[in-house]
Order: structure tokens, then C-alpha cells, then sequence
């Protein structure tokens, strides 16, 4: 399972969410959502909000910078990695 990470180019908060999980050995697919305006729209419906990043793992809404920061201070989300790749992964 990988991280989806919606993102515009010149964003801080979205390069600085790239560089964790670029550290923490985690894959994700990024989708620039000034380049493809649909993408925007699914981001919005997805998450409830407009701003970028948004961050999802599969299904879940991770949040933006901030929360997956939290996330990976707290411990939590190297445990929903695991919870998300399923037992034997």
C-alpha cells in the first residue's frame, strides 16, 4: 500500500511532506493538482478541504504536512503502514 500525496509544485508543506516520506523509505504517487484540475476536485471531495497537501494511505485521510508529521512523532504512523499492508507484509 503506498501513500497518495496531492500536491502543487511550489508548496513548502508539500516538500517538506515529500522529504518524510522520502526518509522514512515510504512509496507514494504524487498527483500535482495545478497540473490536472480534475485532480483538485477529487482532492476536495476526498478530504473535505482545499488546501495541499492532502495526504491519503489507501482510503484513509492522513491530513496534510502537519498531521503526517504528527503521525510519525507519535509512533502511530509507522503502525498504520504496517495495519494497511496486512498481516504476513
Amino acid at each position: 500500500m503506498r501513500f497518495q500525496l496531492y500536491r502543487t509544485e511550489f508548496c513548502p508543506y508539500c516538500q517538506m511532506a515529500r522529504e518524510l516520506l522520502d526518509r522514512l523509505g515510504y512509496e507514494y504517487q504524487e498527483i500535482r493538482v495545478e497540473l490536472e484540475p480534475h485532480e483538485r476536485r477529487v482532492m476536495e471531495e476526498r478530504s473535505g478541504r482545499t488546501s495541499v497537501p492532502q495526504i491519503f494511505l489507501g482510503e484513509l485521510h492522513i491530513g496534510g504536512y502537519d498531521e503526517l508529521a504528527a503521525l510519525h512523532r507519535s509512533g502511530d504512523l509507522s503502525r498504520m503502514v504496517d495495519e494497511a499492508r496486512g498481516p504476513g507484509a
